[in-house]
């Protein structure tokens, strides 16, 4: 056991497990463990129950015999190729890792879905058809005084939103949070200057935010609920007002909710100031998304196929397509921990993933570890607001390679199997 006055002093960290990306953490080490010290995070105090500041004993696998990298990437390297319609899924990785995956999916054909795809659809797609004016923790924390709360609390999945949007500090004189369909929050009570109260929902979430867009809106509503109308009248009145919700909270075709959302805050837009702060990104989704976007034009669920490049936003969501057999092979990219775990599917399965995923990998996967930006190996990722990169510095060496080292070997590989045929 190691001497806590030896132990390693608490250090600066970034947290790569949260979209938050909080970089105010500080990371301690003692008794061959991480933990927090200063401002918690629970995402993150869970998370770095995997890790352990020591080289890692992991080693890849091919249908669950130990191999060596050169063997592992070859047979990958064979699965890949040999494959007429590819998906590249999970996606938990960071800019390099990213960077590194296009050009293999491009040299495959491969359709790219995230993990968290089907929630990060909801804001895509309004954005995609109306637009979208949506704001940063910078702005909400130095702006606000109302902010709505649309359905769950984000707390689970963003525990660190309220310090971050500076609640309970005096840059605002007095805030409100208002919760449309969720519950107040106890750690929220008694803060300088912040009053909460929730707001029940008239009908469903549909139904609610529909009928408040039409009453800011102006428009006439038979039989409006008192609450909403309240509710209404206060957006009008408020400075700067911050619509926020979870994507991965909404419900299926969230992306209607999230369009009146839009359409809402534009209304606002014509007399004061509003802005929206939807909730998406974790597990480098909005890295991934935005490295994708920038290399080909086209966020993910995109492939570049034999037509071009095409983006099918429904036809291209990966468990559809592998639970109509509409793809005949699987990369699997997940380096932040357990999960986002590989689904079990009976095509030729490839993954690199976290040693915690070599178990449930599948009996005939090829597995490599990867480490993990942010604890293992240097990175950088993007805050879920779009704001900053934020880079991620190694806290100790795992002994694995990167996605990026990976991806990059796999790649060259699959082209030179690919010329080799066509020679």
């Amino acid at each position: 056991m190691m001497d806590p006055v030896n132990a390693p002093a608490p250090r600066a960290w970034t947290s790569p497990f949260c979209a938050l990306l909080n970089d105010d953490l500080q990371l301690a080490q003692q008794d061959g463990r991480f933990s927090l010290s200063g401002p918690g995070c629970e995402r993150a105090q869970r998370a770095l129950a995997h890790f352990r500041p020591e080289r890692s004993s992991a080693t890849p696998s091919i249908a669950g015999q130990p191999a060596t990298l050169d063997e592992a990437i070859e047979q990958a390297a064979q699965r890949l190729a040999a494959s007429r319609q590819p998906l590249f899924g999970g996606l938990a990785t960071d800019v390099d890792g990213a960077r590194a995956l296009y050009p293999l999916a491009c040299a495959t054909g491969a359709i790219c879905d995230a993990a968290g795809g089907a929630a990060q659809l909801h804001t895509l797609r309004a954005l995609q058809d109306r637009g979208a004016f949506t704001t940063t923790l910078a702005e909400v924390r130095n702006r606000a005084d109302l902010i709505v709360c649309v359905g769950a609390s984000p707390r689970e999945n963003f525990p660190g939103l309220w310090r971050r949007v500076g609640i309970g500090e005096p840059l605002v004189a007095q805030r409100e949070i208002v919760f449309l369909g969720g519950a107040t929050e106890p750690a929220l009570d008694g803060l300088a200057g912040v009053s909460q109260r929730s707001v029940a929902l008239s009908g469903d979430l549909f139904d609610s935010v529909a009928q408040l867009a039409a009453l800011v809106d102006g428009r006439r509503v038979p039989c409006a609920a008192p609450a909403l109308a309240e509710l209404a009248t206060q957006l009008h009145a408020a400075r700067y007002a911050v619509v926020v919700w979870e994507s991965s909270q909404l419900p299926e075709h969230g992306a209607l909710i999230a369009e009146a959302l839009n359409r809402l805050v534009g209304t606002l837009n014509q007399r004061t100031r509003a802005a929206l702060l939807p909730l998406s990104g974790k597990d480098g989704l909005q890295t991934v998304n935005y490295v994708f976007t920038w290399l080909s034009g086209l966020p993910l669920r995109s492939r570049a196929g034999p037509l071009g490049l095409e983006h099918e936003p429904l036809r291209f969501d990966a468990k559809r397509l592998l639970a109509e057999g509409s793809v005949d092979a699987l990369l699997w990219v997940s380096a932040f921990g357990p999960e986002p775990a590989a689904p079990s599917a009976p095509i030729p399965t490839v993954v690199l993933g976290h040693p915690a995923q070599q178990a449930g990998a599948g009996a005939d996967a090829v597995f490599i570890p990867v480490s993990t930006p942010g604890m293992g190996s240097a990175g950088h990722l993007f805050r879920f607001d779009g704001g900053v990169a934020l880079p991620l510095e190694a806290v100790y060496d795992d002994g694995l390679p990167t996605v990026a080292q990976v991806l990059q070997r796999l790649n060259a590989r699959v082209r030179s199997m690919q010329a080799g045929r066509s020679a």
